[in-house]
């Protein structure tokens, strides 16, 4: 292998492991994350599955932890190796499985910072209370879960970054680059 390819190889797996360990702590943040209140005589618990955004986004970390962790896996044997991805069809076929995790993440991630937002700042035209006020210590430590979930989303859309120019450069892209001594 190239130089350049064993760079852009051990950055797609440094990216792939980081999603993989990042999407798995933004969920264990969030599933492991309760608080009870009581109210009067009655004792109120939140936790994650009170809102469905949060259910989405744990569901979505689990799906992208596991598939980078199956990727990062194939990255470590291509390694090994020494071969590098020529086939179109498997190309294609990583590429679109690392589009559709990246839209994945991207969408839990606003549903829950949408739900987020409302739990923190309510709606008084709805007459949505604050629920943070009565669920401080929950609402941080979700609101932790998502800034990690963040990092997981911007790290999947570099993966998927990586994995278009793998694709691409199959097309041949790369030949205009080295014809030409000048690109401007």
């Amino acid at each position: 292998m190239k130089i350049n390819e064993r760079k852009v190889r051990l950055t797609e797996l440094i990216l792939r492991c980081l999603v993989c360990v990042l999407a798995l702590v933004a969920a264990i943040l969030i599933v492991t994350d309760t608080q009870v209140r009581e109210i009067f005589t009655i004792q109120k618990k939140a936790k994650y599955t009170d809102m469905k955004a949060l259910v989405f986004l744990v569901v979505v970390n689990g799906m992208a932890a596991a598939y980078s962790l199956v990727h990062a896996v194939r990255c470590v044997v291509g390694m090994m190796k020494g071969s590098v991805l020529f086939s179109k069809p498997l190309a294609w076929a990583i590429f679109s499985g690392d589009q559709a995790i990246a839209y994945l993440t991207v969408a839990g991630l606003a549903a829950a910072a949408q739900s987020a937002a409302f739990a923190k700042l309510g709606q008084p035209e709805l007459q949505w209370m604050k629920i943070c006020t009565m669920y401080g210590r929950f609402c941080n430590q979700v609101g932790e879960g998502i800034g990690v979930a963040l990092l997981a989303s911007i790290g999947m859309v570099m993966v998927s970054c990586i994995s278009a120019l793998g694709l691409f450069r199959l097309y041949g892209g790369n030949k205009a680059w080295q014809s030409s001594p000048s690109r401007w």
